[in-house]
């Protein structure tokens, strides 16, 4: 086995797990939300759990991930979940329960990813001052690269989400905020969300409308670690 393919294995090993917990936890922030104000469709469905296999979507939780950690050799890795399903009709003001569920997504990862960090400085980061070097390289440096790479999942997930397109968060948060009449003609171009997220990442426009963002929280991230 060459130097390059253990590079990939290493690398996907270190990334499942932080990209599993952050599309879990996101998914399940949606779920609990609308519970909490009314609707209760996602718990009789079973998808408030924190048992990944319940959110598992093979091609967005498995092979997506997979492909990205290759293709860009683990430089940028994104995945989804199956999205927990809400019913609006169940919200006292179904606009705004829709807006907070929605919300709760990319708040949660950003909540992960600062608990990432603080781990990483009050735990591991002593941890690896004071202990033998065998523990340090066997287990402190990995756990190290897995929480790192928790930070910079959770955060590229939270910014992604927030770009103001539905089907995506930051689509639904919008449609929220707008008055009635604007929200109800933003929400036509739904069905054709997706397929509009494609074409900026293809041509580019996302990557440098996200990318600023995503530098800038990780960059605040990194002060607060150092």
């Amino acid at each position: 086995m060459d130097a390059t393919t253990v590079d990939v294995i290493r690398r996907i090993l270190i990334s499942a797990l932080p990209i599993l917990i952050a599309i879990t936890f996101h998914e399940v922030s949606h779920g609990l939300v609308a519970y909490k104000l009314g609707d209760p469709t996602a718990k009789m469905l079973g998808r408030l759990t924190l048992n990944p296999l319940a959110h598992i979507d093979i091609f967005g939780t498995v092979l997506l991930p997979l492909l990205l950690v290759i293709a860009t050799n683990g430089q940028f890795v994104f995945g989804y979940a199956k999205p927990v399903p809400i019913n609006p009709m169940n919200f006292k003001n179904p606009r705004q329960g829709m807006a907070l569920s929605a919300a709760a997504g990319p708040v949660t990862n950003m909540v992960l990813a600062l608990l990432s960090v603080l781990a990483l400085k009050f735990i591991i980061v002593p941890l690896a001052e004071v202990s033998p070097g065998t523990v340090t390289d066997s287990v402190l440096v990995p756990l190290g690269m897995i929480f790192r790479a928790s930070v910079i999942m959770n955060v590229v997930l939270a910014v992604f989400n927030m770009i103001p397109i539905p089907p995506l968060d930051g689509g639904r948060v919008l449609t929220g905020l707008l008055p009635s009449r604007q929200a109800m003609s933003f929400s036509r171009i739904e069905p054709f969300g997706f397929i509009i997220v494609i074409v900026l990442i293809y041509t580019g426009i996302a990557g440098k409308i996200i990318m600023p963002i995503i530098s800038f929280f990780l960059s605040i991230f990194q002060v607060y670690l150092y």
